[in-house]
C-alpha cells in the first residue's frame, strides 16, 4: 500500500481521469473510488487528502450520488470540484439552488483571496465552468475566495478544517493555472511530499507480486505490445522462471513479429517463453466472415481456446497475469462501481473464462499509458518496445475490410511495414498516436509499364491524439506521403492505388473496423 495518496471520490464527471492524471503529474499517487466506499476503507487507505469530483446530478435530487459525510470529521483536507463543492456545501448546511443563469465554458474568475489554494496566481484568470446550480448560502465557518460574473461563490474555504471548493474545473487545460491550483492543494494544504516515482512503484509492485503469488506459477499472454511487454518484464523481475509467457501467433500480426518477440523476450530477457503457431486455425475460423464484430468474436474465442490449451499443458498454474491499465478499469467498471457512464468494455478486463479457475495478477492496473512507458524505461526496456504504437487485439484482421485471407494478409503486412518504415525514417513515429495501413476490398484500374492493371487499394491512416478518446488526422508532409505511396505500389504486388484517410475522431473511429 502506498504510504502517501490522494483519494478521488467519483461523483460521475467525465473529467475524473484528468483529475487523477493531474495529481500524478505532481508525483503524488491517487486512486478513484466509488461514493459508496466505506468510512473504514477510507481510514484504512489513510489518504493525505480527498478530492470530491464533479458530476451531472444536482445535490438536492432524490438519487443524487453521495458519500459518507463522516469524511468531514476525519481531519483530512477536502477539495470539492463543481458538484463536489456543492455536495460539501449541501452536507454542511449551506444552500444549493438552481441558478438563474447557467454557466458553461470560459468565465473570468476574480480572486479575492490568493492565500494557500490560489497562492501565486494573478487576481483574474480564465476558468472553465459547467454548472446549472449554485451555492446560494455558504455553510457556517466558510468564506468566499473567488467569484465570476454569474457565480458569487465560485470558490470557498473553511481554512480551520482545511475544506476547499471550486465551482470550476481546474483539471482541464482551459482553466488558467489549473495545475498550480491543484499543486497548491496537494503540497501546501495536504502536505504531500511528491515522492511517488516509477522507481518506488517497481519496488512496491515486486513486493506485492511476491506476496500475492508466493511460490506459484503465473501464466501471461504476451502479445508484443507495450502493456503486456512491460507487465512481463516486471513479473519476470519479481518471480523469474515461475512466469510462463505464451505468445500466440494468430497469423494476424505485423511482419516479423514472432521473430522479434522470440529475440527480445526469449533471448534478451531470458524469459520462460512458449511461441505457438496457430495461424492456420485462426484463418480457418475466419474464412468467409466479413462482419467486423463477428470477426473480433471469432478471434477472441479462438485465442481463448489456444491459450487455455497451452496454459493447461504447463500444469499447476494458479495465476493469470494481464496488462490491464487504469483507464481500462475505470471505463469498464466505472471507477469500481461509481456513477460515471461506462464507455466501453475492454477485452482484457474480466479476461479469460472463469472455467480456467485462475486468480488474476494485474501489476499495471493502477497506471496510465504514459506511466507504463515510464515504467518500461525504468525497467531498462528499449525505446523501440516502450514507444510502440497501439495495435488492435484482433490484429490485421480489423484492418482488412471484408474477408480475411492469407493472400490479403501477406499484402497488408508488406504495406504496413513500408508505412511504419518510412514514418520512422522521417522522424514522425513518436509524434503520432498511430499510423497504419488498411486493405480495401475494392479494385481500381491502373497502368504499370504499358500494361493495364486491375488491383487493390490501400488506405493509409495516421492520427495524433493524447488518449485515443479523440483524434485528429495527421498532416504528414506531401513528400513523405508520396514516398510511402511510391514504395507500396512499386514493392507490393497486388496494390496499384494508395489513398490517405483525412477523417478525425469523432465522427470516425481510429481503426476502420
Amino acid at each position: 500500500m502506498n504510504k502517501e495518496s490522494i483519494l478521488i471520490i467519483d461523483f460521475g464527471s467525465q473529467y475524473n481521469q484528468l483529475i487523477a492524471r493531474r495529481v500524478r503529474e505532481n508525483n503524488v499517487f491517487c486512486r478513484l473510488v466509488s461514493p459508496d466506499i466505506s468510512l473504514q476503507a477510507i481510514e484504512k487507505l489513510n489518504p493525505k487528502g480527498i478530492i470530491l469530483s464533479g458530476g451531472p446530478a444536482s445535490v438536492y435530487q432524490k438519487n443524487a450520488p453521495r458519500c459518507d459525510t463522516r469524511i468531514f470529521v476525519l481531519g483530512i483536507p477536502v477539495l470539492g470540484i463543481c458538484y463536489g463543492m456543492q455536495f460539501m456545501a449541501h452536507m454542511l448546511n449551506g444552500n444549493v439552488t438552481r441558478a438563474k443563469k447557467r454557466e458553461y465554458g470560459r468565465a473570468e474568475l476574480s480572486i479575492d483571496d490568493n492565500k494557500d489554494l490560489f497562492k501565486g496566481l494573478p487576481r483574474h484568470i480564465v476558468s472553465w465552468m459547467s454548472h446549472g446550480d449554485h451555492i446560494s448560502k455558504l455553510p457556517k465557518g466558510f468564506m468566499g475566495l473567488a467569484y465570476t460574473k454569474n457565480t458569487k461563490a465560485a470558490s470557498f474555504a473553511d481554512r480551520k478544517r482545511k475544506f476547499y471548493g471550486v465551482q470550476f474545473h481546474p483539471e482541464v487545460a482551459h482553466t488558467q493555472y489549473g495545475k498550480k491550483i491543484l499543486e497548491n492543494f496537494l503540497f501546501d494544504i495536504c502536505g504531500c511530499s511528491g515522492n511517488w516515482t516509477m522507481k518506488s512503484y517497481i519496488k512496491e509492485s515486486i513486493q506485492n507480486i511476491k506476496n500475492t503469488v508466493g511460490n506459484e506459477k503465473v501464466v501471461l499472454g504476451l502479445s508484443g505490445g507495450v502493456d503486456s511487454s512491460v507487465a512481463a518484464v516486471l513479473l519476470n523481475k519479481a518471480i523469474g522462471k515461475r512466469l510462463r509467457c505464451i505468445f500466440v501467433d494468430n497469423g494476424l500480426l505485423r511482419k516479423g513479429e514472432r521473430e522479434k518477440v522470440k529475440e527480445v523476450f526469449g533471448r534478451h530477457f531470458k524469459m520462460n517463453l512458449k511461441c505457438v503457431d496457430a495461424a492456420g486455425q485462426f484463418l480457418r475460423n475466419l474464412k468467409g466472415e466479413t462482419d467486423p464484430e463477428k470477426k473480433r468474436k471469432i478471434i477472441g474465442k479462438t485465442f481463448i481456446k489456444v491459450f487455455e490449451k497451452e496454459a493447461k499443458a504447463i500444469g499447476g498454474v494458479k495465476f493469470l497475469a494481464q496488462g490491464t491499465l487504469y483507464p481500462d478499469v475505470i471505463e469498464s467498471r466505472s471507477a469500481f462501481g461509481g456513477p460515471s457512464a461506462t464507455i466501453k468494455t475492454h477485452h482484457n478486463v474480466g479476461g479469460l473464462p472463469k472455467k480456467m479457475n485462475l486468480k488474476l495478477v494485474e501489476p499495471l492496473k493502477e497506471l496510465f499509458k504514459d506511466e507504463v512507458r515510464q515504467l518500461g524505461k525504468e525497467l531498462g526496456m528499449l525505446d523501440e518496445l516502450v514507444w510502440r504504437q497501439p495495435f488492435p487485439g484482433p490484429g490485421l484482421a480489423v484492418r482488412i475490410i471484408g474477408d480475411v485471407t492469407r493472400e490479403r494478409l501477406d499484402i497488408l503486412k508488406e504495406v504496413d511495414y513500408i508505412v511504419i518504415d518510412e514514418i520512422k525514417k522521417a522522424g514522425f513515429y513518436r509524434k503520432l498516436w498511430q499510423a497504419f495501413a488498411v486493405f480495401l476490398p475494392v479494385k481500381s484500374v491502373g497502368i504499370m509499364g504499358d500494361e493495364r492493371t486491375y488491383e487493390n487499394v490501400a488506405a493509409i491512416r495516421a492520427v495524433t491524439s493524447q488518449d485515443a478518446m479523440t483524434a485528429d488526422w495527421a498532416k504528414l508532409p506531401y513528400e513523405l506521403l508520396g514516398k510511402i505511396s511510391n514504395r507500396i505500389i512499386n514493392e507490393v504486388k497486388g496494390i496499384n492505388r494508395v489513398v490517405y484517410d483525412i477523417s478525425s475522431k469523432p465522427p470516425s473511429t481510429i481503426e476502420w473496423e
